[in-house]
């Protein structure tokens, strides 16, 4: 059995990125890592060369500035990436995802599990979205994504590189397709929502830019204006009480914590909260 990991990237370091701690959490369980480095001049693909690993490939491209629309430019560099990956199975991470190295074993496990069974098509992670920094998580985020498919040619990234679909019919993988996926029992670490302001404000114009091309709707006008960025809903975050991936040590112990006396339970939005969302976790 192989196993091929892939991502894309651009401007990893401009946006404080961890892309070298996701590359570095899933090499010892690969075979292959290949890389699709978009052309940008903040030294992100001198920080793809400086890992040193025999097993990445990198591959460099220039964006389409026509796909600047829904974000598809995501899914159009994914699936360059993908298309170079020559593993039984493609894990991918995107350059904010990092994974726990007490779950590698568990997600080795499924793979070979699930080796021989074509009607899977993918493996299921549950994912910890961290907001503002390293002990505060979005419960009401999306829970679950695939992030390794079968590697047959029938599966490709798709929109803006959330997840994948068959490329015959369209039908997107998702939770609930339980006759095509199976769990991973891996949890994805995903830090796009820890940053310092001017960064995350930075981020997130690009983005806009990438869905919405020079013309963004009134909703993400702020984003372009603001000199800061606030967390609206920090004060009813969820408080981790894990451990973060050792990849992740040296940020985890530099970042501060926002605000290191937040309770949700004593804030009368987290209850507003429940009764419009529900509660999770």
């Amino acid at each position: 059995m192989k196993i091929s990991g892939f991502t894309f990237c651009r401007n990893a370091v401009r946006y404080d990125y961890p892309l070298r701690e996701s590359i570095r959490s899933i090499l010892p369980i690969v075979d292959e890592f290949i890389v699709n480095v978009g052309r940008c001049d903040d030294g992100t693909l001198e920080l793809v060369r400086s890992i040193e690993d025999p097993k990445i490939r990198i591959v460099e491209s220039v964006w389409d500035d026509a796909l600047q629309k829904d974000g598809l430019i995501y899914s159009q560099q994914t699936n360059i990436a993908l298309s170079l990956c020559t593993g039984d199975w493609a894990f991918y991470l995107q350059a904010d995802e990092v994974v726990h190295e007490d779950d590698l074993p568990k997600i080795v496990d499924a793979t070979r599990a699930h080796l021989t069974n074509q009607k899977v098509k993918g493996l299921l992670f549950r994912y910890l979205h961290f907001v503002g920094d390293y002990r505060s998580t979005n419960p009401w985020f999306y829970h679950k994504a695939v992030r390794i498919i079968r590697n047959n040619g029938e599966i490709e990234s798709c929109g803006d590189a959330v997840g994948f679909h068959l490329k015959s019919t369209g039908q997107y993988l998702q939770s609930g397709w339980e006759e095509w996926l199976a769990p991973s029992r891996g949890r994805i670490f995903h830090y796009g929502w820890v940053k310092g302001p001017r960064t995350l404000q930075a981020k997130k114009q690009e983005q806009t830019r990438v869905y919405h091309g020079d013309s963004p709707p009134p909703s993400e006008e702020k984003w372009l204006l603001q000199d800061h960025v606030v967390f609206e809903e920090y004060g009813i975050l969820k408080t981790f009480r894990g451990t973060h991936p050792a990849v992740m040590a040296d940020r985890v112990a530099q970042y501060p914590i926002l605000r290191p006396g937040r309770n949700r339970w004593l804030e009368p939005a987290f209850y507003r909260a429940v009764l419009k969302r529900g509660f999770r976790g």
